[in-house]
């Protein structure tokens, strides 16, 4: 048996499969193959995967700072107004008493996306380096990250969801704040870098053919 540790691997068997529909199909060799049953365009593996991933990655990063100091809501009433980052309004939920909610906004708007900026980018170099080190965890890894990134939008939606609910009411006035534009920007790149990232490449050894 060829392959890794006596697993037979797809280009083993001289075949490919389509990310559209899952078919699997003989590869001819071609630069530009495509599915036989939705003419879905067929790579061994993703076109540019690892630079693309990096870069969307890098301006996730950058834009990760501002979404922390940059007030994410602001609030006015009849009497006062302020504006609250992220990690303000953690703090204000946890000394009004609501500490689970504290802990859920922490977690999805503050660990979850360093998390997934780490993982990423643990990937990205492990990937580059054709490193063998715990490839299974890193494939869980990315599984995982796949998972849980829609969840780092809950900021986002509690700002949303206060706005609508304030101004139905009439009785003060809550607005984004430029904050929760950075904060969208973080997690919009941090998915289609997620997406962009092919996870075939943890497999591949440093002298396994690949576009990055």
């Amino acid at each position: 048996m060829s392959g890794r540790g006596g697993v037979v691997e797809a280009r083993d068997l001289g075949v490919l499969g389509c990310h559209a529909c899952g078919l699997v199909s003989r590869d001819i060799g071609a630069d530009h193959s495509h599915c036989p049953r939705c003419r879905a365009s067929l790579h061994r593996r993703g076109p540019a995967s690892i630079s693309r991933t990096w870069a969307l990655l890098l301006a996730a990063a950058l834009l990760y700072i501002p979404a922390n100091l940059l007030p994410i809501m602001k609030t006015a009433t009849l009497f006062d107004s302020h504006a609250d980052t992220i990690l303000s309004g953690v703090v204000v939920l946890w000394r009004s008493g609501s500490i689970d909610l504290a802990i859920i906004v922490f977690v999805a708007s503050i660990v979850v996306p360093i998390f997934k900026i780490a993982v990423l980018a643990l990937l990205l170099i492990t990937a580059q380096r054709g490193s063998d080190w715990r490839r299974p965890e890193r494939a869980k890894l990315y599984r995982m990250i796949e998972f849980i990134g829609h969840w780092s939008m809950l900021d986002v939606f509690v700002v949303a969801l206060l706005a609508a609910l304030v101004h139905f009411q009439s009785v003060a006035r809550v607005d984004a704040g430029p904050g929760a534009m950075a904060f969208g920007a973080v997690v919009v790149l941090t998915m289609l870098a997620s997406m962009s990232f092919d996870p075939r490449l943890t497999w591949d050894s440093p002298k396994a053919p690949r576009n990055d």
